[in-house]
């Protein structure tokens, strides 16, 4: 270890064990109110110090202070703040209620970021956003976390999928421009899993694994905190983006439900009407005890149905052989149908889900808690593949004489329980929790056919899919040692074990029965030819002569030979520091060792310093390093699925980095993520207004990608290699190849600015919130390849997969929100600011920039009664849609109008809802 670090950790201990302690503290504490009762979550700020704490279920609060005059803010988002000046004394103990009115607060403290006492937005040394989760669900059109985000948080980007297997059913999320791995998910503070899914088809977060946030029910959000800044030194692997953290709530004797409905109401659908969405969310708690326990419980039912943006299908829809003469007139005539009726769902999927989620506390004697929450997800997703026409191959005409459009399925269960205790020891806060996460996803065809099976196939077929399971078991011990103006030291222990099972599918999800060995030759000099899935001549054909494919269409199930079961663990162990040198003055440490038995180990390391100009502006900084372990997926994950590249679909087969395929073109093993990030900005407050500019940089070395497809070859001239890879690929249903590596380092660069402003006006309440963001990630240095890549580099990292990377999400987004509150009348309009981006293509032809648009949001709501309010409004009141594609080659015979691989804001268009609360 380097001298300055034993320096710094001997300082630390004479700081906190041979320094005399200052006088005896006093305690403030109380209860706060609104016109229902008590009331929870509200922020109590010991102005000018870092001090504060948040209400309890029964609206009750404590702060321990040192002798002297200070000023006690009670604020809440929707109510006015209270101020009052307060004189303590050793060991005093002082009752300070508050009650609180409506009006116009935007402050806000919080905890992420640091392991010790929470601070105001505008006070911490590195950018955190809070959004309010329940007035933002009272306003706004949006219903799901990533899609509330996406409309809120300056550079939180997720747009819902198309034609994209499992993809369509998550919405991969990116905090500065990074991937949806390079950000962490916590709920109430402890690690949450990721989901089991790993994206490989066409779009954005391509070959990365993700967290699924829709699964928590927003009727159990309080707030959501999010870390604009890399945090891997606090908080472990995958927080090179930063850190979201999801706070349920805790009320109790409060009974809210929130209906919301509504659709797509814009002439581009079918009959100018499409997407219906309904929502039902509830939420109560029960107090346990007479200390302040509490169980708090909110769940929600969905269902979303789909949309559909494709146009009629352009080019031939029946071909008769031999010659394949064009009769789709006659043939559409015959049948009395359309070209309508011969064309895909593009679109968002159809969804139906249920989720419940508990949050639970219960007080014990000397300040110990016992805590614990999670919950239990469900969703049905029902996705589209592109039409198989009637003359395919692909299709069996005497089971679907008109062809057919077959259906992705999925079955989504998420699970997961958190129980932990924490109190005190001494003068040390101590908690011990141990947080359980299951995901797990379950595929199913219907409306297909395995084509190999001819007239015998049947038209559903269980596919199998991937179980993801990760526990996590912390140690944490802070305090605060009265040294200078105050230190603030944690430290603690961390275990995580990690399981990824992939099951496979039934047989005749993935078998081609077209297949033969051939073992000799008769008599005349025929072949002899035994059935074998594996062998590698073909043996039934369609009308056009080319090989019935095996497998369902549109998702083959997971084989055998892709079933896994693998595990992982990781112990890490940190320690964090941060001195207030003064009132104006903060300087903190923070590190982090973690070793894992598959990688190693990794120290990383962070340094955060804020210093105050005056009372209302302060400059803040940090410097880090992070990690992301490979995940578990990007190692054992393996499958063959048809993607669409060009618009032309091929069976891409997915294999791991210990294949046989990636030995033959020199693949290298998986090894972690490493980065570098530094950030500076300055916060402000001036009269009704809060400002925070934050500019930030991180470099990413080793960076994981997911290739474009390799293929082999079976010409009489090809190599050896060519021609095993060629025979390899047939035996898995697939004609190309890709793989996870490190190929690239890459840089992100951007700057997020925050300006809010709040008042009174008239006799209601004034707010606005404008959020901002641009930022530029880009490939640095020459691509990874082995030497066996030589020459085929533009595969290995080809450029879909730096457009993917680099302008696959808007660079630019601009949020301005108004909203006005008066008596009975609420209302809101937001306009979003949603940048360029582009298609993400190898074929020149196809090269397009969509370029920026700005999205409207309005809403109006009414109290019918004291615990009754109705809201109308839209999302993209004004119906725009992104650029069309230019090129009709790029649009797969016209079913593609919009770009399905560049997230922008999606293209379903004006979304017009109603929404009933009941307060009780």
């Amino acid at each position: 270890m380097p001298k300055p670090v034993y320096s710094l950790l001997l300082w630390a201990c004479i700081l906190c064990f041979v320094l005399p302690a200052r006088a005896q503290n006093a305690t403030v504490q109380g209860k706060v109110s609104d016109s229902r009762g008590p009331l929870q979550g509200v922020t109590i700020h010991v102005e000018k110090t870092s001090k504060g704490a948040y209400t309890n279920a029964e609206g009750r609060y404590s702060i321990s202070l040192s002798p002297g005059a200070y000023t006690v803010s009670a604020s809440h988002i929707g109510l006015a703040t209270l101020r009052r000046d307060i004189v303590l004394s050793p060991g005093q103990v002082l009752q300070l209620d508050f009650t609180l009115a409506e009006g116009a607060n935007i402050s806000e403290l919080v905890v992420l970021g640091s392991r010790n006492l929470p601070r105001t937005q505008t006070e911490t040394p590195v950018p955190v956003d809070v959004i309010d989760v329940k007035r933002i669900v009272s306003d706004a059109p949006q219903v799901s976390i990533n899609q509330i985000l996406n409309y809120v948080a300056p550079s939180f980007s997720s747009g819902t999928q198309t034609v994209a297997d499992g993809t369509d059913h998550i919405d991969p999320a990116s905090l500065r421009g990074l991937g949806p791995d390079q950000v962490l998910v916590l709920v109430n503070g402890k690690r949450r899993h990721n989901t089991a899914l790993v994206n490989v088809n066409g779009t954005f977060g391509r070959g990365a694994v993700g967290t699924d946030m829709n699964a928590i029910p927003t009727a159990a959000i309080d707030r959501i905190e999010i870390l604009r800044d890399g945090a891997a030194a606090q908080y472990g692997s995958d927080a090179i983006a930063g850190v979201i953290n999801i706070i349920l709530k805790s009320t109790v004797n409060r009974l809210s439900v929130n209906v919301t409905t509504g659709a797509n109401v814009t002439p581009k659908a079918d009959k100018g009407i499409d997407g219906q969405t309904l929502q039902t969310a509830v939420n109560y708690g029960i107090p346990l005890g007479s200390k302040g326990g509490f169980v708090n419980i909110g769940g929600s039912f969905d269902f979303r149905n789909y949309t559909n943006r494709s146009g009629p299908w352009v080019g031939p829809v029946y071909r008769t052989y031999p010659g394949g003469a064009d009769k789709s007139d006659s043939f559409l005539v015959a049948n009395k149908i359309t070209r309508n009726d011969i064309r895909m769902r593009a679109g968002q999927s159809r969804l139906r889900s249920s989720q419940v989620f508990m949050n639970a506390s219960l007080p014990l004697e000397n300040e110990a808690e016992i805590y614990a929450f999670g919950g239990f997800g469900y969703r049905n997703g029902q996705a589209a593949g592109v039409y198989r026409l009637p003359h395919d191959s692909r299709n069996i005409i005497d089971i679907y004489p008109l062809g057919f459009l077959p259906e992705i399925h999925s079955d989504i269960y998420d699970r997961s329980l958190a129980l932990g205790i924490r109190g005190k020891l001494g003068e040390w806060k101590v908690d011990l929790s141990n947080a359980y996460g299951q995901n797990e996803f379950n595929f199913s065809v219907e409306n297909s056919l395995n084509a190999s099976m001819e007239k015998a196939s049947p038209t559903r077929f269980k596919a199998g899919g991937p179980v993801f399971t990760q526990n996590t078991t912390n140690l944490d011990f802070s305090r605060r040692v009265d040294v200078l103006s105050g230190l603030d030291i944690s430290f603690g222990a961390e275990h995580r074990f990690e399981r990824y099972k992939l099951i496979a599918g039934a047989e005749n999800s993935y078998t081609d029965y077209g297949r033969a060995t051939k073992i000799g030759t008769d008599g005349a000099g025929n072949p002899i030819l035994v059935p074998d899935p594996q062998g590698s001549i073909n043996t039934r054909f369609g009308p056009d002569g080319t090989a019935r494919p095996g497998g369902a269409q549109v998702f083959p199930g997971f084989r055998p030979e892709n079933a896994v079961d693998a595990t992982r663990s990781a112990i890490a162990g940190y320690a964090d520091a941060e001195l207030n040198f003064s009132s104006k003055f903060l300087l903190g440490a923070a590190a982090r060792f973690e070793n894992y038995n598959d990688f190693g180990s990794t120290f990383n390391g962070k340094l955060t310093a804020r210093y105050k100009l005056s009372e209302q502006t302060a400059l803040r900084a940090s410097g880090s390093t992070g990690f992301r372990a490979p995940s578990l997926h990007q190692r054992f994950f393996s499958n063959t699925a048809t993607l669409f590249v060009d618009g032309l679909p091929y069976e891409v087969g997915t294999f791991t980095n210990d294949s046989r395929p990636a030995q033959l073109l020199g693949i290298p093993q998986l090894k972690p993520e490493k980065s570098k990030s530094f950030s500076a900005g300055i916060t402000s407050r001036f009269g009704k207004f809060n400002l925070t500019i934050d500019g930030y940089f991180t470099h990413i070395d080793d960076r994981i990608v997911y290739t474009d497809q390799f293929s082999g070859s079976n010409a009489p001239n090809a190599s050896e290699t060519d021609k095993e890879i060629y025979k390899l690929l047939q035996q898995a249903n697939a004609n190309k190849a890709a793989f996870f590596a490190n190929a690239i380092n890459s840089e992100t660069k951007g700057i997020d600015l925050v300006l809010t402003y709040g008042t009174r006006m008239g006799k209601g309440n004034f707010r606005a919130d404008l959020a901002a963001t641009v930022s530029s990630t880009q490939q640095v240095g020459a691509i990874k390849a082995s030497e066996k890549l030589a020459g085929k580099e533009n595969i290995y990292f080809s450029r879909t997969s730096r457009i993917y990377l680099e302008r696959s999400v808007p660079r630019e987004k601009i949020n301005l929100t108004l909203s006005y509150n008066i008596r009975k009348f609420n209302a809101f309009v937001r306009n979003v600011y949603f940048g360029s981006v582009e298609e993400a293509t190898n074929e020149p032809a196809f090269f397009q920039t969509f370029q920026p648009k700005v999205v409207t949001d309005v809403a109006i709501g009414y109290k019918l009664l004291k615990e009754l309010k109705l809201s109308i409004g839209a999302n993209n009141i004004l119906d725009i849609y992104p650029d069309l594609v230019e090129n009709p080659n790029n649009t797969t015979n016209n079913q593609f109008l919009y770009s399905r691989r560049a997230t922008q804001f999606g293209y379903n268009g004006r979304f017009l809802f109603a929404r009933l609360e009941l307060n009780l």
